[in-house]
């Protein structure tokens, strides 16, 4: 039975900018074609955070299997190796079910990263870490320069600013002696989805997407958006990386006095705009081989 699965299991991975109708579509998509979903939402991933990350709710959902919403809390640590392991479960469910797979969601660096592959890091000594953290507690900018004599092409693309990949490397480099080119030369990524992958994206034009995403603000806001960040802030601190999400972030600006109430919802819908030209160009450019449609002519390709 379990071969029979697999030879029969079929998936597929819907993008778009937020706001496009990605989340509907994959819901239709699943209830048509007995399939789970596997939600790629760098938000959407966490307990407690279910306004400001638009998460389908229960009703919503339509009694589809979701993969990939309310996995880790706030307080949390969190990578991208978490959506390789969602996958491979999501993947091994659906095949003992039966079912299909749709994998859906804004954020398609985590889908590149499923098609591609990561290379693996090695385990990072205390020593190694105590010594790192001298380095950069001593000047960032110096830890900085390190990097980039010893590897001027690899760095060359990592900001100055990059606290956090300046770190990974400088650990990197202390802990194997190999600099970040040699390392990964000699450790290349290994795709977690090896098979071929059909990718549909939506197509949205710009102006109608902009009022989308003004009414799905609105919306927020209806809904409890102020509550939902009070409560997030009061548990969690305003530390933990998802709290500089756009939504969370402006709306703490609200609590210190930057911002009106009118200008906070102007404030989210203008860098949730800028947030979906990001997905459109990083769309554009990282997956050649999909299907770019309007969502009617897409409804009327998948149905």
């Amino acid at each position: 039975m379990i071969l029979f699965h697999m030879r029969s299991f079929k998936q597929i991975a819907i993008i778009g900018p937020t706001a496009s109708g990605k989340t509907a579509l994959a819901i239709e998509y699943a209830k048509r074609n007995h399939a789970n979903i596997l939600s790629l939402d760098s938000l959407a991933i966490y307990r407690e955070i279910d306004i400001v990350s638009a998460k389908a709710t229960i009703e919503e959902r339509g009694g589809v299997r979701h993969f990939g919403l309310d996995v880790i809390y706030p307080n949390e640590p969190f990578d991208v190796t978490i959506f390789m392991r969602l996958y491979q479960e999501a993947k091994a469910s659906s095949i003992n079910e039966g079912k299909n797979l749709v994998i859906v969601g804004g954020t398609s660096f985590y889908l590149k990263t499923l098609l591609y592959g990561l290379s693996p890091m090695p385990k990072i000594s205390k020593e190694t870490e105590a010594k790192t953290s001298k380095a950069l507690e001593k000047s960032v900018t110096d830890a900085y320069a390190i990097l980039s004599a010893i590897d001027e092409k690899y760095m060359s693309n990592i900001a100055s600013t990059d606290n956090y990949r300046i770190e990974k490397m400088l650990n990197l480099y202390y802990e194997t002696g190999l600099t970040p080119t040699d390392y990964f030369e000699q450790n290349p990524p290994l795709p977690t989805i090896p098979d071929p992958l059909p990718i549909y994206e939506i197509t949205v034009d710009r102006e109608v997407l902009r009022e989308r995403i003004r009414v799905r603000t609105q919306k927020m806001l209806d809904m409890g958006l102020l509550d939902e960040v009070e409560s997030l802030e009061k548990k969690y601190s305003r530390t933990p990386n998802c709290m500089k999400a756009i939504g969370i972030k402006e709306t703490l600006e609200f609590f210190d006095g930057v911002y009106t109430y009118d200008e906070l919802k102007e404030k989210i819908v203008i860098n949730t705009a800028r947030l979906a030209k990001r997905q459109r160009t990083f769309n554009r450019s990282q997956f050649l081989d999909k299907i770019s449609l309007p969502l009617e002519e897409l409804k009327e390709l998948l149905f």
